[in-house]
């Protein structure tokens, strides 16, 4: 338990987050794997099924994330890239609220509709881009359609470079896109509470998050066991350097001292 709550300290009061490398090095643990499903456990409850939905003036567009493939160009080029939904509160009279973020499968009306639905609060005042499919979805919702103009939405704008510097800076770029939807939850949760004085009320609010959801194993963590995250084999230590770890004097660690 203590080597949990601890990782649950570093994974919410850190600015930027931690990798999963990160992670097994600083808190000694034994493998790859058991660091990483740790921090994917995390991400799997940071949402709370009967949050609020977004509401007042609220923008909404979509972006790809993942990384260049030759030959395609642009930002809706597709190929290894994913299509995630970005919806962000406007405030008044100046700054930006929460944020949602999902992965979609594609720009479709019915795709659309259940982004919208799901996140933004009927009669609200919806921004969005010049995306003819938009003006289909908007039963129930006051639509101000802004067309050629690059700071249209600029809440939206800033939410997606946030995005992408982040799994670029702290993980590397190296984020599968089976698991993006947990990495956007991780940054929503972060992003939402972005103003928090406390990094220590984020850790119980975490905790609790984590208390009153189900188990999540291993397995459900996984979607192709061939392709699960994998360690780098071990690289014996050298001649000269420091000594091996069995020489070493036994550090004071109190994250691994039982409670």
């Amino acid at each position: 338990m203590t080597v949990w709550f601890h990782a649950c300290w570093m994974f919410t009061t850190q600015k930027d987050g931690v990798s999963a490398v990160s992670l097994q090095r600083v808190l000694e643990i034994g493998s790859y794997q058991t660091a990483w499903a740790i921090l994917h456990r995390l991400r799997s409850v940071l949402v709370r099924p009967s949050r609020d939905r977004l509401a007042g003036t609220v923008e909404m567009d979509e972006t790809y994330v993942g990384g260049d493939e030759p030959g395609l160009r642009g930002g809706r080029a597709k190929g290894k890239k994913v299509l995630v939904g970005i919806a962000v509160e406007r405030r008044q009279p100046t700054g930006f609220g929460r944020a949602r973020l999902a992965v979609l499968p594609d720009t479709k009306i019915e795709t659309l509709r259940g982004f919208l639905n799901d996140h933004i609060e009927p009669g609200s005042t919806v921004v969005t881009d010049g995306l003819q499919v938009y003006k289909g979805i908007m039963s129930g919702y006051v639509h101000e359609r802004i067309v050629a103009s690059d700071t249209s939405l600029p809440g939206v704008h800033r939410v997606a470079s946030l995005l992408k510097r982040w799994l670029l800076s702290t993980h590397q770029g190296s984020v599968d896109g089976a698991h993006l939807p947990g990495y956007l939850n991780e940054f929503a949760f972060r992003f939402n509470r972005r103003t928090s004085r406390s990094r220590g009320l984020l850790f119980l609010r975490a905790l609790e998050l984590a208390a009153a959801h189900d188990p999540v194993r291993y397995k459900d963590l996984v979607i192709n066991p061939e392709q699960q995250p994998r360690s780098r084999a071990p690289v014996p230590p050298a001649q000269r350097g420091h000594p091996t770890s069995v020489q070493r004097p036994v550090a004071d660690r109190p994250w691994r001292q039982p409670a």
